[in-house]
């Protein structure tokens, strides 16, 4: 059983975006793409300020699935989550996908970005780089911002592909209406 405020986690590649599609189609609850609301326009990268102040205005309903891998500001998601699901796919899985992505043109960009095809290959394509060379650690690293802020979360950590197909096919919903947000001691002033 899920709540009304979901993350939902990985690395690059994981099928984040795709499992929270999913989940809404199962759970009607709305999608919010943290990558259409990260960037300004032409591909600007927000202060962690601004980017802190972004994920407030849009964590702000009362229910909604947040997908994206931001685990610098983790923490303030938690703060206003009830669930968080954590894609921790083998690296090198994750890493083909985004190959395969980059073959892809994205249905929706961030207001004010444009992508030609070859940017969408090279970014893919690095980003599949990363994903080996950097990014290996991001679950674990989410594990401890979960350990640390994370205690009134329910969390779901799926490491293949059956075993995401078995979280969907046991899917429910939480009939309680969601608790309105009360900062705590995690929370940004």
């Amino acid at each position: 059983m899920i709540g009304r405020r979901v993350i939902v986690t990985g690395l690059a590649g994981s099928g984040k975006s795709t499992l929270a599609l999913a989940i809404a189609s199962k759970t009607g609850l709305p999608v919010i793409h943290l990558d259409l609301h990260y960037w300004k326009p032409d591909w600007l990268a927000p202060s962690e300020t601004e980017w802190r102040k972004v994920q407030r205005e849009v964590l702000a309903g009362d229910s909604w699935i947040a997908d994206g891998n931001y685990p610098e500001t983790l923490d303030l998601r938690l703060d206003h989550a009830d669930t968080v699901v954590l894609l921790d796919l083998p690296w090198w899985v994750c890493s083909a996908r985004a190959l395969r992505r980059g073959f892809r043109m994205p249905g929706e960009l961030p207001p004010g970005c444009e992508y030609t095809r070859w940017m969408r290959l090279r970014d893919e394509w690095g980003l599949a780089v990363r994903v080996g060379r950097k990014d290996r650690t991001q679950p674990e690293q989410e594990r401890a911002i979960l350990s640390q802020h994370g205690s009134r979360v329910t969390t779901y950590e799926l490491r293949s592909k059956r075993e995401v197909t078995d979280f969907m096919q046991a899917l429910t919903l939480s009939s309680a209406p969601p608790d309105r947000f009360e900062p705590g001691a995690n929370a940004e002033p």
